[in-house]
């Protein structure tokens, strides 16, 4: 949806789409807080990740997933749910649960727990047979360095099992896993990985709006982008169109680029 007509604004795939993606994450959103933001920002939405283990209290469960679903949104529990359910040894329980949450859409993730690479494969595959499912790359715990050869090989291994897209770990904080503690990218990870692996194959979690802009002005307007605030998601579009400051001269034309407002004369006196 646009409001008016604006010249050189990037062209942005309609949903469903394959990429240009953003997912935001849902810390628990009450009923009317989820019906608001679908109002305002549920067109700018292709995935909702229900964070972490927040499924397991959030009022009106049911009828909040039903929402998104009913406004072309996939929902998904967090990746953090699935190893909780694992490290228990009880799988089974979490595909019953996705069944009678009418879930169509799954996260395998191994940020919090250590899993072979082929047994979470399996999962993967197992769970690519009914659902679309996203697997996480990458660890939760700040310090443990993953070398650009075990990412890449981990996110071929997992899209091959069936992963629809990988997601590059940051966390909600955003500094861990593609980013450096003070937030900044881990540029030659990132660049690496990308010699090996599509761009259209991945989405970056990118809470943070340095982290964002740094994504669209390096690969552009149709990254895939996560873990991303429900308050954030218009100014992230922005970010993408090149209406905010951070991103402002991207998509512009070099003799604009170079254009300057002259101040008006002053009259004399």
């Amino acid at each position: 949806m646009i409001n008016y007509e604006l010249p050189f604004i990037p062209e942005r795939p309609q949903k469903p789409r394959q990429k240009g993606l953003t997912m935001m994450m849902d810390k628990g959103l009450s009923l009317k807080q989820a019906e608001n933001f679908i109002s305002a920002a549920g067109h700018l939405t292709d995935l909702i990740k229900l964070g972490f283990g927040t499924s397991y209290i959030t009022p009106n469960l049911k009828e909040k997933i039903k929402l998104y679903q009913d406004a072309g949104i996939k929902v998904y529990l967090g990746g953090t749910l699935f190893e909780a359910f694992v490290v228990r040894n009880v799988f089974d329980d979490y595909l019953k649960l996705l069944d009678k949450l009418k879930l169509d859409t799954a996260e395998v993730s191994d940020g919090s727990i250590i899993i072979q690479q082929e047994v979470k494969c399996e999962y993967i595959n197992r769970l690519s047979k009914n659902f679309t499912v996203l697997s996480e790359v990458g660890s939760k715990e700040a310090g443990i360095l993953i070398s650009p050869g075990k990412w890449i090989k981990m996110m071929t291994n997992e899209l091959q099992a069936g992963s629809w897209k990988v997601i590059a770990e940051a966390r909600e904080s955003g500094n861990v896993g593609i980013y450096r503690p003070t937030g900044g990218a881990h540029t030659m990870l990132i660049n690496k990985i990308l010699n090996k692996v599509s761009l259209d194959d991945i989405i970056w979690e990118a809470p943070q709006k340095s982290q964002q802009a740094w994504f669209i002005k390096h690969f552009g307007a149709n990254v895939n982008l996560g873990n991303i605030s429900h308050e954030e998601v218009i100014p992230l579009e922005t970010l993408r169109l090149g209406l905010r400051g951070d991103t402002f001269f991207q998509h512009l034309p070099d003799e604009l680029k170079k254009f300057k407002i002259v101040a008006p004369a002053k009259k004399s006196k």
